[in-house]
């Protein structure tokens, strides 16, 4: 819906929102339309009626009527990923049970059995009984429950997460980060799992649009300068190849389409480029009109005229015809060199293709009947269900097991008799063990890949043929866990291990007994949970384990303090940097104000640290995270962390924002890369400490091959400041790359 039209809508009268109501309700059934069989209509008006009343007094963030949203995420759900009719009145229904009075029996009287489980999936856990569990991961891991038995739950998911991004301006800030981490987090990658690309674009757009939103703005407006060139390009490009399809007498679409901001940006960063770098800002598609039994053939024809045209990369092919992705898509990709010495993706498909591409896993059901293709989707369901079955890791170790194993680009393996197996990409020979059984993984020792001999930790690549050698002397160990990245192979070893540290940590449990009980304390729960917690440890089986592996020796057990048969830890001597509190102050914040101000019910002076994952400094978006232990943590919204820390407790995340300080300075750092001349070092080191007056805490240069690297630590007052500082070392000669370090925090 267009904006202006959203923002006309806060202030209709009842009159008029009744028929806003109404237009939404019959443009819904109007795309509903083909699908509709003898009896449906009702059906769909019966739940319509029922949703709109049981919502009658509720209204979303911006003012509008709430029955709108079900409509619009049952609107997408059937003209963006293609369901049906009963799809529809799940939709409608979504949020019925969990806000208000009508409950699951009512759903499933009116509506029977099947719509009433797909609603269930989609109603939120609303009290998790698990204190440390994550309430988000819980509600995931129950609609994944009811994802593999039917998909649907999926689907109507992702497009109410769709229609919730779309909708996001009237929220508060701290909320927009919550969702669009969970989105970036698992609900992009899942629709892009289900075959559902549009829709996973859309979301990584979205999320970037409120986590990153400078960077975003600037991508979109230089993208909107450069389209009219791009279009010219785009049709210089595809003239001559136009000719000759016609000519051919091929039926086909040809057309270019601009990537998407994130994947662009996804590009800038991962290859340090800049925005005019980026070679392929847009893809050529081709959507050929061929009978089923003639599209490979087809799209092999248009690839060589296109490669008779255009030089192909050789590496640059892809062959998704033969054997396509495992959430359905087919299509044959390849980069050419095109006019004026630009790479130029090409994608050929057909009309079936193209189906399956947009609408991913409801298209792929469509086409499946009578082609025997059961496959797919079905061994993807029957790996998750076999991994939730047995799941006993807490959900968010559960939400990045299953992220890293379900949600990943797939290989194939072939065993020694040929059998294929699907693996997640990354997978090593460990893996393909497990992938076996759990024994051979267990008691694996090596393998052999292609007939050559490699270790266990050997990642394996698409087309490997893999032999698994195995000892009965072997079991599992800890440095398992760092290479293997199926869930399955994880919780396997995670259990092995467990019952190995169980039969250690039962002799460090009597350590701690004795010491205890000799300080004259008792042996009790609460003073483990206290001595546990005074370790930062999770668990007092780590604590046992720790003291029985000699890793603790509990000598800082004299520092505590006995009261009565209590043991009480020595208080923490902690120097932190105080925030001044101000619940008043909503004016915007000049750009100079720069110290911590947290807006929320609190004392006074609240303690914070900064995190050191991503060295925030004054003037970064930030948000405060409340840890156990450790009270605040101020990190940075782009940190490598956010998204998990965002996704699975968005409950602790405390808006924070920057006020004035010039007192404290801020630990950071540069990597400066260029030509190694002669001088160079005494540029950079003038610049910053004579120029700029800013200190250096550490450098170091190292030069090879004419070229060298830097990496600086200074000190700044905020990130006006260090702004400055790149845009003025770029300016310098010889200087190719200054980049703020991100992810890895600072070398020590």
């Amino acid at each position: 819906m267009d904006t202006v039209e959203t923002i006309s809508k806060y202030n209709l009268s009842d009159e008029q929102e009744k028929k806003l109501i109404l237009r939404e309700y019959r443009a819904l059934l109007r795309s509903l339309k083909p699908k509709l069989k003898h009896g449906d209509k009702e059906l769909v008006r019966h739940a319509f009626e029922m949703a709109a009343d049981a919502h009658k007094t509720m209204r979303r963030k911006s003012g509008e009527p709430y029955i709108l949203h079900p409509l619009a995420v049952a609107q997408i759900c059937v003209e963006e990923i293609g369901l049906g009719v009963r799809s529809t009145i799940c939709a409608l229904l979504h949020d019925t049970v969990e806000d208000t009075d009508i409950t699951l029996d009512d759903v499933e009287r009116e509506f029977g059995t099947e719509i009433a489980r797909i609603v269930d999936g989609l109603t939120k856990i609303s009290n998790v009984i698990d204190v440390n569990a994550s309430q988000q991961a819980e509600n995931f891991k129950k609609i994944l429950l009811t994802l593999t038995d039917d998909p649907r739950v999926i689907l109507i998911k992702l497009a109410d997460r769709l229609h919730n991004m779309r909708t996001m301006e009237s929220m508060k800030r701290e909320k927009q980060l919550k969702i669009s981490s969970e989105t970036i987090y698992v609900y992009a990658p899942l629709a892009h799992r289900m075959g559902l690309y549009s829709i996973k674009t859309e979301l990584e757009d979205l999320a970037m649009k409120y986590m990153e939103p400078s960077t975003y703005k600037e991508i979109a407006k230089k993208l909107a300068e450069t389209k009219r060139e791009r279009t010219r390009y785009i049709n210089e490009f595809i003239r001559p190849l136009k000719e000759k399809m016609e000519a051919a007498d091929f039926k086909f679409e040809i057309y270019g389409r601009p990537k998407s901001i994130h994947s662009i940006w996804n590009k800038m960063r991962k290859k340090g480029v800049d925005f005019e770098e980026v070679y392929d800002l847009f893809a050529i598609r081709v959507i050929l009109d061929s009978p089923q039994d003639k599209e490979k053939e087809e799209c092999w024809k248009v690839y060589s005229m296109i490669t008779d045209e255009y030089t192909p990369s050789p590496e640059r092919l892809r062959d998704w015809l033969s054997n396509p992705k495992s959430n359905g898509y087919e299509a044959l990709h390849t980069t050419v060199m095109g006019p004026q010495g630009k790479w130029v993706e090409v994608q050929i498909r057909t009309r079936r293709m193209n189906e399956i591409a947009e609408k991913g896993l409801a298209a792929h059901w469509k086409y499946k009947e009578g082609s025997g293709d059961e496959g797919r989707f079905e061994k993807w369901f029957q790996q998750i269900r076999e991994v939730i079955a047995n799941q006993e890791t807490d959900s968010v170790d559960f939400l990045q097991d299953f992220k890293t194993s379900f949600l990943a680009e797939e290989i194939y393996v072939y065993t020694p008799k040929g059998d294929v197996k699907m693996l997640p990409t990354g997978s090593t020979a460990l893996d393909f063990a497990f992938s076996i059984h759990s024994a051979v993984g267990s008691k694996c020792i090596g393998a052999k890949v292609n007939h050559k001999l490699v270790p266990i930790s050997h990642k394996l690549r698409s087309g490997d043929q893999v032999e698994i050698i195995t000892s009965n002397k072997q079991k599992p160990n800890e440095d398992w866990l760092n290479f293997v990245v199926t869930a399955k192979a994880k919780s396997k070893i995670k259990d092995s291990l467990k019952e190995e540290k169980r039969k250690i940590a039962e002799e460090g449990k009597y350590t701690v007994q004795r010491k205890v009980e000799g300080m004259g304390a008792g042996f009790n729960q609460t003073n483990i949970d206290e001595l546990t917690s005074f370790y930062k440890l999770s668990s007092q089986l780590d604590l046992f384990y720790k003291v029985a592996t000699k890793s603790i020796d509990l000598k800082e057990l004299k520092d505590f303090h006995v009261l009565g048969d209590k043991l009480e830890a020595p208080k923490p001597q902690k120097v932190v940097q105080e925030i001044k509190f101000d619940q008043q102050q909503h004016s915007p914040l000049n750009k100079k104000d720069t110290e911590l101000i947290i807006f929320g019910e609190s004392s006074d002076r609240i303690v914070y640290t900064l995190a050191n994952c991503c060295k925030p400094i004054p003037g970064d978006d930030v948000f405060g995270f409340v840890t156990t232990g450790k009270g605040l943590t101020i990190h940075r919204t782009n940190c490598p962390n956010a998204a998990k820390l965002l996704s699975n407790y968005g409950h602790r995340v405390v808006k924070t924002k920057w006020a004035k300080n010039k007192e404290i300075s801020f630990l950071t750092g540069v990597k400066i890369v260029g030509l190694d001349d002669v001088g160079v070092i005494n540029k950079i080191t003038n610049l910053i400490s004579g120029e700029l007056k800013i200190n250096i805490n550490a450098l170091t240069i190292e030069a090879k091959e004419g070229m060298f690297e830097g990496n600086i630590r200074v000190y700044v007052h905020d990130k006006e400041e260090l702004d400055e500082l790149v845009v003025r070392l770029k300016q310098l000669n010889g200087i190719d790359t200054v980049d703020r370090y991100d992810t890895e925090g600072l070398p020590q």
